[in-house]
């Protein structure tokens, strides 16, 4: 027996229709209150951008020691625009940095971001200087995917190039991981910051 049809405004919508369309609310609804959806796309774009200049700064340095500290200036500036960039936009999106689906993207996140951290320092210690590249792609990679887990679906693509990049720069000698870390901490960024962007709210 077909559906009675219910006047909603001019269209003529059957109740199987009007349930449909409650269930997609719902549906979208519980899936914004468990993605973390602040993952700024144009800071990403932002730190695509500081990433090439210090390749090219990085490659111009006379010592490793001096390149190491490129890297690690970067990578604090990198941290300090993610962060100014993401607060903005859950503010913008009215969103806690302190919600449910924040705190699981966080603690996916960072963890091998401190790994990398201290198996850098125990890479300079042995001067394994050409180890570090790879290191630092593959455990950004490991914290993306797993962060993604908890946020939009570009964002464990992201992960995942990170980690066949990294995987790939292992195995190069040191005057070839410039354009390895160019292409991923500058180009990947670059790409995906503006795909996020431009799909998911800035």
């Amino acid at each position: 027996m077909a559906a009675t049809p219910l006047r909603n405004g001019n269209p003529t919508v059957t109740l199987h229709e009007r349930a449909e369309a409650n269930l997609r609310f719902i549906r979208d609804t519980m899936e914004r209150a468990t993605l973390f959806t602040a993952v700024p796309g144009w800071g990403m774009v932002a730190v695509g951008l500081t990433a090439g200049v210090a390749v090219v700064l990085a490659a111009l340095q006379p010592t490793l020691w001096r390149w190491l500290l490129v890297w690690i200036g970067e990578a604090v500036l990198a941290l300090t625009i993610g962060a100014t960039t993401m607060w903005r936009k859950a503010r913008r999106q009215d969103h806690s940095l302190a919600s449910a689906a924040a705190r699981r993207f966080f603690f996916a996140f960072v963890p091998p971001l401190v790994v990398g951290s201290l198996l850098s320092v125990v890479l300079v210690r042995h001067g394994a200087y050409d180890l570090l590249p790879g290191t630092w792609l593959l455990l950004y990679g490991t914290g993306v995917t797993a962060a993604g887990a908890f946020s939009v679906r570009v964002v464990p693509l992201l992960g995942l190039a990170f980690l066949l990049l990294g995987s790939v720069t292992l195995f190069l000698p040191l005057p070839l991981t410039h354009w390895a870390m160019a292409f991923g901490f500058g180009a990947l960024h670059v790409g995906f910051g503006l795909v996020i962007a431009r799909k998911y709210g800035g």
